[in-house]
């Protein structure tokens, strides 16, 4: 017993395109292939010998691959997510049966809010997680017995369910306590499989710090998963790790930090800045719009090159309703000093969020093409469990149903307000696109971007996706509206 069980860290396959690393945030097929790292997996997978990090959705493993490669491990640690469950329920099944003794236990959001739920429907799985799972999952792998685990929950020898105590979080995030998750990457993983469209290719992206003191209602990572206190590594070993994947990665183009929201303290991120600017990388980051001109200009300084910016809304009111901690006005300033600095933003809204209407839409996206940021991406509100916003949704009647995508894995709106159908709301997501994509301007700057940072190849499949992409949902959207006619015109025959 002097090694580990040997252990297989699983972000399992899916739907085609379907990015299972970023589906807590994005539960759906996206308008074009990309995939994000799964950096939550990577720090168990550093902590434990003999283990492997298999991301099945990048690398294109089948789910009869899945079941052949689990064959030959003792424990399975698979990261679910709300979309992926019934999946990866039954995938755990069939790994079960061709592999009887191996122990299996699930990760994520959906077993932290409901591990009853996770138990009652899988028999499969031998314990889940709660929240962060980094020592859980390594503790388990080391012999410990269950009930001495913190943060899991299992089944008793009477089958009733037993829920130890919550974990505390993790406070010591440098190395040696935490792994540096490129090594990882290295060890298991090709990184040219990874692709987001407006980062450059191929990139790598890490975690700089843990969990988010903001409130926003609709997001579930910090009210499931990595918590509200925020906790950061040592500028030191940031760098450190920097450096180290520079020559892990000579290849890579742009190193970017998947932080909930990477710069919140502004000198904090300034001393960063000044231990990454000797390093000559290229990186971008998440923001909010409440960051300074400053911190911004010793970002650019240091290499950073994009920002993630969750705008969400262009209404005041719906700011407000999300306890966003933002203003338009303040949105505005922000994206100026971006733009003055040279820094490229790519910009995020919801249509469909708690108070939305008609005119709350159209706000949005005449507040989005005003900020003529680099690029944007649009989605339906999505109210998980766990979140705050979800209970809202919930009480008040406004879940039309739990699914909240199709059986092609396209994004389904699944909250109808009073007055605003649901087919309205994702009409409205593809005219945004529209509206925005289509100007002259916006169209131009994508194609010179492509030409500079010679990535056309690219830029042509991605072109083609998305304008696929688009005539499905034309086709859909024309089919939706013809079934809604026929249902009106059947409804008034019959109350003739």
């Amino acid at each position: 017993m002097n090694k580990p069980l040997k252990t297989l860290l699983l972000n399992p396959p899916s739907f085609e395109n379907f990015d299972g690393g970023a589906s807590s945030r994005w539960p759906a097929v996206r308008e074009i292939e990309s995939y994000w790292y799964p950096v939550w997996l990577a720090y168990p997978a550093g902590l434990l010998e003999g283990s492997k990090l298999l991301d099945a959705p990048p690398h294109h493993v089948s789910a009869d691959e899945t079941i052949e490669i689990a064959k030959g491990y003792e424990f399975l640690v698979l990261f679910t997510s709300t979309v992926g469950w019934a999946g990866d329920h039954a995938l755990a099944q069939a790994i079960k049966k061709a592999n009887p003794t191996i122990k299996i236990t699930f990760v994520g959001p959906p077993v932290t809010t409901d591990p009853d739920r996770a138990l009652n429907e899988c028999s499969a799985i031998d314990f889940v997680c709660r929240r962060e799972f980094d020592y859980s999952v390594v503790e388990f792998a080391n012999y410990k017995p269950l009930e001495e685990i913190l943060g899991i929950s299992y089944r008793g020898a009477d089958g009733q369910h037993i829920h130890n105590p919550d974990r505390p979080q993790v406070e010591k995030l440098d190395k040696p306590d935490m792994p540096w998750v490129t090594d990882i990457y290295a060890r298991d993983m090709d990184v040219t499989k990874y692709n987001v469209p407006f980062l450059l290719h191929p990139y790598v992206s890490l975690y700089s710090t843990r969990g988010c003191p903001a409130q926003c209602t609709f997001c579930l990572w910090p009210q499931t998963l990595s918590g509200h206190a925020w906790r950061k590594r040592s500028t030191d070993d940031v760098a450190a790790e920097m450096a180290h994947a520079k020559q892990l990665f000579p290849h890579v183009k742009e190193f970017f930090f998947d932080d909930d929201t990477f710069n919140i303290q502004k000198a904090r991120t300034i001393e960063l800045c000044a231990k990454l600017k000797p390093l000559g990388l290229t990186w971008s980051c998440t923001s909010r719009v409440t960051t300074d001109r400053d911190t911004l200009k010793a970002m650019k300084e240091a290499g950073c090159r994009l920002l993630i910016v969750g705008f969400e809304s262009g209404d005041p009111q719906i700011l407000k309703n999300i306890k966003k901690g933002a203003t338009v006005e303040r949105a505005r300033d922000f994206v100026k000093d971006c733009h003055d600095l040279g820094l490229i933003i790519h910009a995020d809204f919801i249509l469909g969020l708690p108070g939305e209407t008609k005119q709350s839409i159209r706000n949005t996206i005449d507040f989005a093409k005003s900020l003529d940021c680099e690029t944007i991406q649009v989605s339906i509100a999505h109210a998980y469990p766990g979140t705050e916003f979800y209970d809202f949704a919930a009480k008040n009647g406004y879940i039309t149903n739990q699914k909240m995508e199709d059986d092609a894995g396209h994004q389904m709106a699944h909250i109808e307000y009073p007055g605003l159908p649901v087919e309205y709301v994702m009409e409205m997501v593809h005219r945004f696109y529209d509206e925005y994509y289509f100007r002259p301007k916006a169209a131009f700057r994508v194609v010179w971007k492509a030409i500079v940072n010679r990535d056309v190849p690219r830029l042509y499949v991605e072109a083609k996706s998305f304008m696929k992409l688009r005539a499905q949902r034309n086709k859909a959207s024309r089919a939706m509206k013809e079934a809604n006619a026929l249902k009106a015109q059947e409804s008034v025959s019959m109350n003739a």
